[in-house]
């Protein structure tokens, strides 16, 4: 399994297996609101790959919490004959570890801390913040790249256009 940067090439693919993981209608859940408009990071764009298969995939967005930057993580997709295999989790983490890399603080995603808590996400380090159009407030999960990162960061997730 290889991952690397996700080449314009790809994005079909991406396409397909994010239609496939979430469903067509994708586009209106609340963090495509964060990311209309606005280009996925392509230095944090990656693709899972066994030979030349792509199995997997990773974006980061940039956002804003208040005044101070953040990305929002995802969405992430793991083709079906490959989920459950620990991949989604080396994706992510590989991910993570590229962003601490680049200078990024802090991280924030919509999902279910019991799977994303392995990355390092918690649900404590969100709780200060406003998630618009998410109906479950809980699910918004926060993760430090550096200490500290999100102490004193309170309000509203906002894209950057």
């Amino acid at each position: 399994m290889e991952i690397e940067l996700q080449q314009k090439h790809d994005t079909q693919a991406v396409e397909n297996l994010l239609d496939m993981a979430f469903g067509k209608d994708r586009f209106s859940k609340a963090t495509y609101g964060l990311r209309e408009g606005v280009d996925a990071l392509s230095e944090l764009s990656f693709v899972m790959r066994d030979q030349n298969k792509l199995v997997a995939s990773l974006r980061f967005w940039p956002i804003l919490i208040g005044k101070n930057p953040a990305l929002l993580l995802g969405p992430i997709a793991v083709i079906t004959e490959y989920q459950g295999q620990g991949h989604g989790l080396k994706l992510m983490k590989e991910g993570l570890d590229v962003a601490k890399s680049l200078g990024h603080l802090r991280v924030v995603l919509v999902g279910d801390e019991v799977f994303y808590k392995r990355a390092g996400f918690e649900r404590s380090l969100a709780t200060r913040l406003i998630f618009p159009k998410q109906k479950d407030q809980n699910r918004i999960l926060a993760c430090e790249l550096k200490s500290g990162a999100f102490k004193n960061i309170a309000g509203k997730i906002q894209s950057v256009k």
